[in-house]
């Protein structure tokens, strides 16, 4: 048994991780290709991730935004696995075949409207008895604005204004039911308390709205809010508004607690608690019997999410020119980048000193002698945790008790059977070192992460 981490050690000994699964839908991270992958898009893979995910005591089940496949050169981009189903309508079948486990929608604020998005989150949230939740994303890319009347897309500092107000409008909604809104007797003169149903006005720069909420609220109050935003301004938006951050700070312990830290000063700007939110980063468990094993199953991971084609796209949108007949086991281009601010020829760049970027990838690769599909397996986007479930509970436990996560948001390399090591190995050991709930203890998503009641 091992010995738990000495409780004056740490200043936060009693703190638990939480844990959701995102169901990405829309990626090349999903091994589509295996023959122990399911479909992606079949209502029973979604059923059996939930259904896993609740077995291991997860807080929540996360499905993605996509109201229009993702394009390359004008047509389809075909390395992604492609297919989304509306969330909201699938999250309400997946309440009737679960109990406990939160469903949290990505729904985007650019092409939606307040009244319309803020009832369907609301009726989600009154048919799973309180296991609703928002993650509110900016969508700004052109192309699914085309699929719109105004069409085109908001810059960045309008998604954040618009986004503000839309939460505004929301939450107005949502508390437009007083608790007492229906009468608490056949007796009754009325069966709605006269006064109890507040009308929504509101007339801002992106809205112009006037209603009368038609739901009550959930056993929560409401959906509970997710965001992400890395830049300065989204941080500050989360700060003012989110119940849950997610974020790409949660591979290095020192740069997870830097984000924490960063954003409970923000917090504290806005004049909310420093407990009011919880940051739960995104990322990959790899799980191994022996660290040996761990890390030649992350070497087999790698190789079939980044396959050659994979590689070609990943690199051409580095170097912004057209690489998909070059070999991809063979040498970098030879070619300078094309250099652009932001965004590529291929789609936006994650790249913003391009040239800086290809000479370390070039100084690297002839140092390492790696290919270029070997240098953008070791040079792209890291991933996630590799270890023994021993030690990733270890791991994850300091993360949580010094304060640098609350937990992850889990995007599985397989579907629907991704979860199943975490939930029959890594689970138990965070149990066993006092991490981790043993049981759900409330049935609200807002209960699960131990946020403040609703006022």
């Amino acid at each position: 048994m091992t010995t738990r981490t000495d409780p004056t050690d740490v200043p936060r000994p009693d703190a638990q991780l939480h844990f959701g699964v995102f169901f990405q839908g829309v990626n090349h991270w999903t091994i589509w290709s295996d023959p122990s992958s399911g479909s992606q898009i079949d209502p029973s893979s979604f059923l059996q991730v939930a259904r896993t995910a609740e077995r291991g005591l997860f807080d929540a089940f996360f499905l993605g935004d996509g109201q229009r496949l993702r394009e390359s050169e004008g047509g389809i981009h075909e390395l992604d696995v492609a297919g989304r189903p509306d969330s909201i309508t699938q999250l309400s079948a997946l309440a009737a075949e679960t109990d406990r486990i939160g469903l949290v929608s990505t729904s985007n604020t650019t092409y939606n409207e307040p009244a319309d998005l803020a009832r369907r989150l609301s009726g989600l949230d009154l048919l799973s008895g309180g296991r609703a939740g928002w993650n509110m994303v900016t969508t700004h890319n052109a192309w699914t604005g085309e699929n719109f009347r105004r069409g085109g897309f908001l810059d960045h500092a309008d998604r954040y204004t618009r986004a503000e107000e839309f939460l505004s409008v929301a939450r107005a909604v949502w508390n437009g039911w007083s608790e007492e809104a229906v009468a608490a007797s056949t007796d009754a003169r009325t069966w709605a308390v006269p006064g109890a149903v507040r009308r929504v006005r509101s007339q801002g720069r992106h809205f112009d709205v006037d209603l009368t909420p038609t739901l009550p609220r959930s056993a929560q109050g409401h959906p509970v809010i997710f965001q992400a935003g890395d830049s300065g301004e989204g941080r500050d938006f989360g700060a003012r508004n989110a119940d849950v951050i997610f974020s790409a700070h949660g591979l290095d312990f020192d740069d997870a607690l830097a984000f924490a830290e960063d954003l409970r000063r923000r917090l504290r700007a806005a004049g909310r608690p420093e407990d009011a939110l919880r940051i739960l980063p995104g990322t990959e468990i790899i799980i191994g019997a022996t660290e040996k094993e761990a890390e030649e199953k992350a070497r087999w991971v790698r190789l079939e999410q980044v396959t050659p084609a994979v590689a070609l796209g990943i690199a051409g949108r580095l170097w912004n020119i057209d690489l998909s007949g070059r070999d991809a086991d063979g040498p970098l281009p030879a070619e300078d980048p094309v250099v652009v601010e932001y965004t590529g020829k291929f789609g936006s760049s994650r790249f913003r000193d391009t040239l800086a970027t290809v000479a370390e990838w070039r100084a690297k690769a002839e140092a390492n002698g790696w290919s270029l599909r070997e240098a953008v397996i070791e040079l792209g986007p890291q991933r996630g945790h590799v270890g023994t479930p021993a030690g990733l509970a270890e791991k994850f436990a300091r993360f949580v008790r010094y304060g640098a996560i609350d937990g992850f948001n889990l995007s599985p390399y397989l579907v629907p059977e991704g979860l199943d090591d975490i939930v029959d190995l890594l689970v138990p050991e965070l149990q066993e070192r006092g991490v981790y709930r043993a049981a759900y203890t409330g049935t609200t998503l807002r209960e699960h992460l131990g946020l403040a009641p609703v006022d």
